[in-house]
C-alpha cells in the first residue's frame, strides 16, 4: 500500500483487532496481514506510542516489539465491534444530513458508508422498536420548474428574485440576482451572478426555494461562464483576499495529501486560501481546534480571535443568585 496518512490508518486497524490478544506473534506474519513489510509495520506502532501523526489517538493501546515477535493489548476491541440499533440510527441521521449537504459526487461513498452502517447492526429485540426512526425525506437535487425558469432567465437576460437558504443557515433569504449562466460542477447546477463589486456568485439551485421573473433586465457578461469553470469547478473565486494557515504536524499530513501540497521539514503545513467569505474562514480554521492557526492577515488574525472571545463567553457559567 501507499506510504500515506489513510494507508498507515488502514494498516493499523487490520492488525490490531486480530492481534490485540496479549500473545507473542511473528513481526512478519502481522506486516503480510497487513500488506506491507516489517521495517514499515513497526513504523507504524511507533506512530501509535507517539501519538503523534495518527489521526484519533488510541488510549490503553500497548504494543511490545522483540526482533522477532510483537505482542499488542487493547481494551477497546474486547467487546464486538457491532452497532445497537439506536447507535445506527445516530450514525445514518448524521450521514443522511451531510448527504443533504453534499453534492451527488460525494453521495456513493455515503451510500456506501450506510450500507456498511446497516451490514453491522447487531441483531436484538429491541431493533423493531427502532424500525419507524430509520427513515428520511431528501429533497431533491435541484427543482427542474426553477431550473427552467432560471434558463430562461439566463436566455433572456431577466432580474430575478429567489429565496435561497445556504448550507448551515437557519432561515432562507430573498436575493435579487442577475443569472448570467447556469454551470454544471461535480453533478450539480449552480446559477451564476455577478455582485456589484465585480466577483462571481454561485448559488446552489437544491438551495433555491422559490423563484419569480421581474419586469427587468439586465445586460450580459459574456466572460462570465469561462471564469467560472476556468478551474474546472464552480467554486472559482475572484477575490484576492488571502489568509495564511499553518497546520500543526498532528494533522498536516492529512490536509497535505487533500490538498496535493507538501510538507515543510517539522511536519507542518503552510497554506495560503482564498477568503470570499469570513464565515467561512472562521469555521475553517475552527474545525481544527489547536492545530491551526491564521498567520496572515492581522485583520484575519484578529476576527478569529474575536470569535474565540465569544466563544468563551458563552461557556461562562454564571453562577446564580
Amino acid at each position: 500500500m501507499a506510504d500515506t496518512a489513510a494507508a498507515q490508518l488502514h494498516r493499523i486497524l487490520a492488525v490490531i483487532p486480530r492481534f490485540a490478544d496479549d500473545e507473542d506473534h511473528d513481526l512478519e506474519e502481522v506486516a503480510a496481514l497487513a500488506g506491507t513489510n516489517r521495517r514499515q509495520i513497526i513504523k507504524d506502532f511507533e506512530s501509535i506510542t507517539d501519538r503523534f501523526d495518527v489521526p484519533g489517538h488510541l488510549e490503553s493501546v500497548q504494543i511490545l516489539v522483540g526482533d522477532k515477535m510483537v505482542s499488542m493489548m487493547a481494551s477497546h476491541f474486547l467487546r464486538p465491534m457491532r452497532l445497537t440499533m439506536p447507535e445506527l440510527c445516530a450514525l445514518e441521521l448524521g450521514l443522511t444530513m451531510l448527504r443533504l449537504e453534499r453534492t451527488p459526487a460525494d453521495h456513493a461513498a455515503i451510500d456506501r458508508a450506510l450500507d456498511r452502517l446497516r451490514a453491522t447492526i447487531t441483531q436484538l429485540p429491541m431493533n423493531e422498536a427502532h424500525d419507524h426512526l430509520r427513515h428520511a425525506s431528501l429533497v431533491d437535487v435541484g427543482n427542474a420548474e426553477h431550473q427552467s425558469m432560471l434558463r430562461a432567465a439566463v436566455r433572456e437576460r431577466q432580474v430575478v428574485m429567489i429565496r435561497y437558504r445556504a448550507g448551515g443557515a437557519a432561515e432562507s433569504v430573498e436575493r435579487r440576482v442577475c443569472p448570467h449562466a447556469m454551470v454544471y460542477s461535480e453533478h450539480m447546477w449552480y446559477v451564476v451572478t455577478v455582485g456589484d463589486d465585480g466577483a462571481l456568485r454561485h448559488y446552489r439551485l437544491d438551495r433555491i426555494e422559490a423563484v419569480s421573473v421581474l419586469d427587468e433586465s439586465f445586460s450580459a457578461d459574456a466572460t462570465v461562464k469561462n471564469r467560472v469553470m476556468e478551474s474546472g469547478r464552480a467554486f472559482a473565486s475572484d477575490t484576492t483576499r488571502r489568509m495564511t494557515v499553518r497546520y500543526s504536524p498532528r494533522i498536516a499530513r492529512w490536509v497535505a495529501e487533500r490538498e496535493g501540497a507538501a510538507l515543510a521539514a517539522d511536519g507542518s503545513l503552510t497554506l495560503d486560501h482564498p477568503v470570499a467569505d469570513e464565515t467561512w474562514a472562521v469555521r475553517h480554521v475552527l474545525q481544527y481546534g489547536p492545530e491551526a492557526e491564521v498567520l496572515d492577515p492581522p485583520e484575519m488574525r484578529a476576527v478569529m480571535a474575536s470569535r474565540l472571545s465569544e466563544m468563551a463567553d458563552e461557556r461562562t457559567v454564571r453562577p446564580s443568585a
